[in-house]
């Protein structure tokens, strides 16, 4: 009701993480300006209202407070036989901070042209109807959430089972009790669903459709998911910069493009891959950066004109940083995140490669490979495991013969650790930055 309250009344909606502390909150209302905020005193534990009554004396623009515990109140307040303004498609409509995967988040300011058509467009690839039920537990404060299941599901007149928070056994109650047919996650919640005890146990025959993305989607997840469930997958890509969905697999795609590429570009969308140095555009096949161009793209970050710059050139393709390949389709297939990418004595190492590997293995639950300093070779390769089984942790050196006996030896990880989870973004992402920090500081032990 917000989100499309806040649209008609011209105001631009600014999404904040009701995880944030408050040096991040401050941050956010700062930057963006922010006028009002409408929140929760507390939600899992994290006291919003005491945060806020610390921060607001430093932000002289925000003047309105409203607890969501007065909505009734602030509803009944409104003038009747106030007239609504103009909205036009390129208006600017929200402000959406960056996951902060590789640091401190910028506002991507989107407008309404992008959003509604990103919605609709990536509903109808997926195949949602007005006779489904979509249950959707990305988070509100995310394109994944407010976009790809908000405004697709109300445009396609399907049934939106929203989530407050991300709980697997409520998700699983929910798909079972709601009877179903769609569900959007990124991969960390579908492995805690996959891995919860009453898995076995519901009733999902009525599921047809998931969809995942927003973080690398390992190809044999896919296989688990539409092998143990019966479904058709899907992977999305895409970024908040491009209100957020570039390409979209088709659900009847086959599963050795399920397992290997990311599907086709989305409808009204241009896309090329280029070489990252000289912006020359690459053959078939070729590996380089994506870049994005049309209804989609951001207008800027929000009062950063040099970061603009650096993703938005004169020409208007939006730079993804991410590294692909694509073939003569249109099929497009991830290699590496130009951050991301480890430097190794001068050779290019994509992490998403040796990711894709240790996923596969059965004692590896799930893994994030990051490059660490090194004084002889700049960057050694270095991989952090989820343990399947914690009792009986993978053993480095049987995963180290298992690489080995796929890659070469430069893209063997020197460096093992093991971890009981990951730092992630709200939107369920691993923060690679916050990993390389914690290393930084000493947090993890070596096996």
């Amino acid at each position: 009701m917000l989100e499309f309250g806040a649209a008609l009344a011209g105001a631009v909606l600014v999404t904040v993480n009701p995880a944030y502390q408050p040096k991040e909150l401050h941050y956010v209302l700062a930057q963006s300006r922010s006028s009002g905020i409408f929140y929760l005193p507390a939600f899992r534990g994290n006291p919003m209202g005491r945060y806020l009554e610390e921060v607001r004396a430093d932000l002289p623009d925000l003047r309105e407070l409203i607890s969501f515990e007065d909505w009734a109140a602030f509803l009944a307040s409104a003038d009747p036989d106030q007239a609504l303004p103009e909205v036009k498609a390129d208006d600017p409509v929200q402000i959406q901070y960056t996951s902060g995967t590789t640091g401190f988040p910028k506002g991507a300011y989107l407008h309404h042209r992008g959003i509604t058509n990103n919605g609709r467009l990536f509903g109808q690839r997926f195949g949602v109807t007005d006779e489904d039920v979509y249950v959707n537990p990305m988070p509100l404060f995310h394109t994944g959430g407010c976009v790809l299941a908000v405004l697709s599901a109300i445009q396609a007149g399907a049934t939106l089972v929203c989530m407050v928070q991300f709980e697997p056994g409520l998700m699983l109650e929910l798909l079972e009790h709601e009877q179903a047919t769609h569900l959007l996650g990124v991969p960390t919640m579908l492995i805690a669903v996959i891995e919860h005890p009453d898995f076995s146990r519901r009733n999902l025959e009525r599921v047809r459709g998931v969809c995942s993305g927003g973080a690398t989607v390992p190809a044999d997840l896919v296989r688990r998911i539409e092998s143990t469930l019966g479904v058709k997958f899907s992977i999305i890509y895409g970024q908040t910069e491009s209100s957020p969905a570039i390409t979209l697999m088709k659900p009847d795609d086959t599963p050795e493009d399920k397992a290997g590429t990311l599907g086709p570009v989305l409808p009204q969308t241009e896309v090329k891959v280029i070489d990252p140095q000289t912006g020359e555009i690459l053959p078939t096949g070729e590996s380089g950066e994506l870049c994005a161009r049309g209804y989609l793209v951001m207008l800027e970050y929000f009062e950063m004109p040099d970061k603009t710059a650096e993703t938005i050139d004169e020409d208007g393709w939006l730079h993804t940083g991410d590294l692909v390949s694509m073939d003569e389709r249109g099929y497009a297939t991830i290699t590496g995140r130009l951050k991301d990418m480890i430097i190794r004595g001068g050779e290019n190492i994509y992490p998403r490669e040796i990711e894709e590997l240790l996923f596969e293995h059965p004692s590896v639950a799930d893994v994030a490979v990051v490059g660490l300093p090194d004084a002889k070779w700049g960057e050694v390769v270095a991989a952090f495991i989820r343990d399947a089984n914690p009792d009986a942790p993978a053993d480095d050196e049987a995963l180290q013969s298992y690489l080995r006996e796929h890659l070469a030896p430069t893209k063997t990880p020197k460096l093992w650790y093991h971890v009981d989870e990951f730092p992630l973004t709200g939107s369920g992402k691993i923060q690679k930055f916050a990993i390389r920090e914690r290393w930084e500081r000493g947090g993890y032990e070596s096996h």
